[in-house]
């Protein structure tokens, strides 16, 4: 085994832009079958809660007042905005992952997403509930612990994306 001193440093490197926001879509997706799934376990709450309240960013939070129940237009709304939150938060992985070369392997790789993850999580229920503040109710263990996995599968997912897409480029 090689010790590689220094192998994480800043180095101007493009992230696969593409595998990014695969990954980010992917582990997007993952997360929301896990949440409703935990929500009707943990908390014994339909899991229709959470879409519900993904849904209300656009929808606005007056449909938080209508009985949780399936709602083809709220799960629709629901899935495009955390489809795009999923999107934009892989390709920032990516851009993070890229120039310290963090997807050296799969451990460190993971690692560094879900750190990132953790980080989304701060962001999401510290600083984005000054605009959605119905999110300030799902603060908790389970919401950190998704978002640490959530981090991880997409770092996950970039690293497999993007040997994928390494192996198909190359004759």
């Amino acid at each position: 085994m090689e010790l590689h001193l220094h192998s994480h440093r800043y180095t101007h490197r493009s992230p696969d832009w593409v595998a990014a926001a695969i990954a980010g879509f992917v582990a997007c997706a993952f997360f929301s079958a896990v949440e409703m799934l935990m929500v009707l376990l943990v908390s014994g709450q339909s899991p229709w809660v959470p879409p519900r309240m993904v849904a209300a960013i656009v929808l606005g939070p007056g449909i938080l007042s209508q009985p949780a129940t399936f709602d083809l237009s709220i799960v629709s709304m629901a899935l495009l905005v955390h489809a795009a939150i999923g999107v934009v938060l892989g390709v920032v992985l990516g851009a993070i992952i890229a120039p310290f070369r963090l997807d050296s392997d799969v451990v460190t790789v993971s690692v560094a997403g879900a750190v990132f993850g953790l980080v989304a999580y701060v962001v999401n229920f510290y600083v984005m509930t000054q605009l959605f503040p119905w999110f300030i109710e799902s603060r908790g263990w389970t919401m950190v612990a998704g978002h640490v996995i959530f981090g991880a599968f997409a770092g996950y997912m970039y690293w497999v994306l993007a040997q994928i897409d390494d192996r198909t480029a190359t004759p």
